[in-house]
């Protein structure tokens, strides 16, 4: 007989709990996550006695020469780059005057016409000739060679008022009120003063106060972030408010110096003048002796133009002083000639170059020596 046997059924594998998915963080908050534990330290095979290779001989390279840094150019040397094309324009006419032979009246002509073509203006050029015949009359200069010294001396005697550097002590804060046309470098040159004044050790704050002109404004803001100076700023205000709040920002924090920039605009835009001129009038009433200076900003490039703004500016504002920009790129230098003769308001600052470093105060000896060396 067959006997039967019941088969035992095995029992179930036991079930392994779910692993539980690490939560996602929620945003807004913070996750901390906590270290890692190290990972174990694996066996170390047993050690075998292997022959050491021989070592390579490695040649130790040569130490690398560092260079020198490249020595700064002087601010003479910048000067001279900078008027090179006023310098060649004016010193290839006067290498042919100055090349030797006799001195009457054609040179004399010739050098009108060559001082007159540097953008002197007619003014300028007649009193230069007029103090240069008187020269060689007195010293008894004969060759034309002899000319260029007279010539230099006659021209350093002429712009040597112009140089009258701008002192800002003995008042706090020390308000200087920007103008000048759009396009001339106002609001660079606001910065580059930012930059100057902070070389000395002195506070400076900032005014947005060319309100008509989004972009002036950003420029400005981007200029005080750059030196890390409070611009005081209002989009679409009025100009003369925000140079007042800017005064009394400036008085409750004891800052020393105050650049308020205004509004571009022309000589001949009548209720541009006025507005400015309210300007004036509104940072009075904050301080009654300010502003302390009103400078106006004169592209180089616009030559015998810019007398006519520095007229107009004057009769509308009073300048006490003058910058001159962009000296580097342009050939007509000799404009500085013409404002010395017809309206010798203090130049106090040349710029010849992009640089924040190249805005400087006018040096009269300088100029005429980088003009004609």
């Amino acid at each position: 007989m067959f006997s039967f046997f019941k088969k035992k059924t095995p029992p179930p594998a036991p079930v392994e709990p779910a692993k539980e998915e690490p939560a996602l963080p929620v945003a807004g908050t913070t996750v901390e996550t906590a270290p890692q534990a190290a990972p174990a330290t694996p066996l170390e095979p047993p050690a075998v006695a292997v022959a050491a290779a021989p070592e390579p001989v490695v040649t130790p390279e040569p130490a690398p020469v560092e260079s020198a840094p490249a020595k700064k150019p002087s601010w003479t040397e910048r000067l001279k780059a900078g008027l090179s094309k006023t310098r060649d324009k004016l010193g290839k006419s006067l290498a042919g005057l100055f090349g030797g032979g006799q001195i009457d009246e054609d040179l004399y002509e010739e050098l009108e016409t060559v001082l007159l073509t540097a953008d002197m203006g007619v003014p300028a050029t007649t009193g230069l000739l007029k103090d240069v015949r008187e020269r060689v009359t007195l010293k008894g200069l004969k060759d034309a060679s002899e000319l260029k010294g007279a010539l230099k001396e006659s021209l350093h005697e002429l712009i040597a008022p112009l140089e009258a550097p701008l002192s800002v002590e003995g008042r706090k804060p020390f308000v200087i009120m920007m103008a000048g046309v759009n396009g001339a470098g106002k609001t660079t040159s606001i910065g580059k003063l930012a930059k100057y004044y902070q070389s000395q050790g002195k506070s400076v704050l900032l005014a947005a106060g060319d309100t008509f002109r989004a972009a002036a404004r950003e420029q400005l803001i981007a200029w005080g972030e750059r030196n890390n100076v409070t611009v005081i700023a209002q989009q679409g205000g009025d100009a003369a408010a925000v140079c007042f709040d800017a005064i009394q920002a400036a008085q409750a924090r004891g800052i020393d110096i105050v650049l308020a920039d205004t509004a571009g605009r022309l000589p001949t835009q009548l209720h541009l003048m006025e507005e400015i001129k309210k300007v004036k009038r509104v940072i009075q009433k904050a301080i009654p002796d300010a502003p302390h200076e009103i400078m106006l900003v004169l592209d180089a490039n616009i030559g015998q133009n810019a007398i006519n703004q520095v007229k107009a500016f004057d009769d509308a504002l009073g300048l006490t002083g003058l910058v001159l920009t962009k000296l580097d790129g342009t050939a007509k230098g000799g404009v500085i000639a013409a404002i010395a003769k017809e309206r010798p308001v203090p130049l106090r600052f040349v710029g010849v170059g992009e640089s924040i470093d190249d805005l400087r105060p006018f040096d009269a000896r300088g100029y005429v020596d980088a003009l004609f060396d």
